[in-house]
């Protein structure tokens, strides 16, 4: 329910009908970009956009979402300046995308002396649905929208082994409690209390039931429900595995100052060895095949939609 002084004259739908249309294919403004460097990034971003684009043009024609703008933007930070809108995607960088982002905007001088919880308790960035549909929908059409993605089972992986191989105030009351209880037989009582301890097996559990004990969470939630790839029309499109080039290449294209490079530290853990594709098949194993490909089926569009292969 947005407050009075948001409403306009026009109903919310109508603004959600504009951005609930194939998106065009813009080209990407690079009078910023200088040297030829750039030149092998920039065409595997133009294979990716259009990749995405013939994509979500087949889909839409067959299935329309209906969302509400508001909520179709509710992952969205924005950051005026540079003008520039990111959909943070959890497990794919963000953190330092975050820390990038207040750099850009003239909230810290540099992007390695911010903490994580600053980046994600500090509440320093605005998101897209802080402001009245007008405001939503002209930055929609006027500013560079990017978003980086990671292969659905190591963001996955990766989601698993942060929040429940560590200790976590949040995620091991919140659902390891839930999922310990429904999915442990013979749970001794400390594991109840706690919440610690899931394993991989009983999270994907939860993961594929359609009546989980506790809802989604965002660190696992599909890319296709976080940043509506098909709705809004990325400008950009980073991936995790080339991570810092594209990165780099992104703050070229906005003019970010020459001085800003993305950082290259692991925000947490960072004595764990990185999630990787040899990791995720340890993890693999102890799911039974066909529990692996409901996994699968659980992030097909993610697969679909950003070209990657399955292990």
């Amino acid at each position: 329910q947005l407050p009075d002084e948001q409403k306009t004259s026009e109903s919310p739908l109508s603004w959600f009908r504009r951005v609930n249309l194939p998106p065009a294919l813009h080209p990407l403004n690079k009078t910023l970009v200088k040297g030829s460097k750039w030149k092998d990034i920039d065409s595997t971003q133009e294979k990716r956009r259009s990749f995405l684009h013939d994509f979500c043009k087949r889909y839409n024609s067959r299935k329309k979402l209906q969302t509400h703008l508001v909520h179709l933007v509710s992952r969205i930070y924005v950051e005026d300046r540079h003008k520039v809108l990111y959909c943070e995607v959890p497990k794919a960088g963000c953190s330092n995308w975050k820390r990038v982002l207040m750099v850009l905007n003239g909230l810290a001088a540099s992007a390695h002396n911010i903490s994580h919880d600053d980046v994600h308790y500090g509440n320093h960035l605005r998101k897209l649905d802080s402001y009245d549909l007008k405001g939503i929908y002209s930055r929609l059409n006027m500013y560079t929208k990017f978003i980086f993605v990671r292969d659905p089972m190591e963001r996955l992986v990766s989601a698993f082994r942060d929040k429940f191989e560590h200790p976590n105030s949040y995620y091991h009351p919140v659902f390891g409690k839930a999922i310990i209880k429904k999915y442990r037989h013979n749970a001794d009582e400390e594991a109840l209390k706690t919440g610690s301890g899931v394993k991989f097996k009983e999270f994907i559990q939860y993961l594929l039931d359609s009546h989980r004990p506790v809802g989604m969470d965002i660190h696992w939630e599909q890319v296709t429900k976080l940043c509506y790839p098909c709705l809004i029309n990325y400008d950009f499109i980073g991936k995790f595995e080339t991570l810092e080039e594209d990165a780099n290449y992104f703050l070229q294209l906005v003019g970010a100052p020459a001085d800003l490079k993305f950082p290259k530290f692991k925000d947490r853990h960072s004595s764990d060895e990185r999630t990787s594709a040899e990791v995720v098949r340890q993890y693999l194993k102890e799911l039974s095949k066909e529990e692996r490909q409901l996994t699968y089926d659980f992030y097909y569009l993610d697969y679909l939609m950003f070209n990657y292969t399955s292990h």
